[in-house]
């Protein structure tokens, strides 16, 4: 006989696991909190993850390459801007906004689509508002780096706060419960 799950809805794996999941649960009852979070994060970790596969390119290290079409560099805020009009469009087919468990995943990957393609575009915002390609030129770089930075962490910590603080508490507590079992080594 298999076991049955009490709570289907539970994370698997170990008990930290599942309270990391209660945590996240509760931080995050209203959708579309989740979602925004979801799109700060998925820009932070993409605005970082452009920043070094760019680099990378520049200095000829790894598998990464520039995308050429017909000897045409393709920047990748065209990427950006198609998937931030995929996520449009689904938006107007209401991709996400239902009720079930299909819709909350879908709202769940349309704002990390959103946090994606928002990223690749704005990585590359000197080069549309110049209409040239000043990417690694004083200019192209200056303050759009800590700008964007800022504003995801500002953005993350704003609608991540209450899961942040949830997660601290439950660090403090359960390296309190630690302290006290675990016993003290005399010098």
């Amino acid at each position: 006989m298999v076991p049955t799950n009490p709570k289907p809805h539970a994370l698997p794996g170990s008990p930290r696991r599942r309270a990391l999941g209660d945590l996240y649960r509760r931080s995050f009852r209203e959708p579309w909190r989740e979602r925004l979070f979801i799109a700060s994060l998925a820009f932070l970790v993409a605005f970082a993850v452009t920043r070094l596969i760019t680099h990378a390119i520049r200095d000829g290290v790894g598998p990464f390459d520039n995308v050429l079409i017909r000897g045409q560099h393709v920047h990748h805020l065209v990427w950006g801007i198609l998937l931030l009009l995929a996520v449009g469009y689904g938006s107007l087919l209401q991709i996400g906004c239902g009720t079930g468990a299909s819709s909350a995943r879908d709202g769940r990957i349309m704002a990390a689509l959103y946090g994606i393609g928002a990223a690749l575009t704005l990585d590359e915002y000197a080069v549309w508002l110049s209409l040239r390609d000043v990417y690694w030129e004083r200019q192209g770089r200056a303050s759009i780096d800590a700008v964007m930075l800022f504003g995801a962490l500002c953005s993350a910590g704003l609608w991540g706060g209450r899961f942040a603080r949830a997660v601290a508490r439950e660090t403090m507590r359960v390296a309190r419960v630690t302290a006290r079992i675990v016993p003290r080594r005399r010098r």
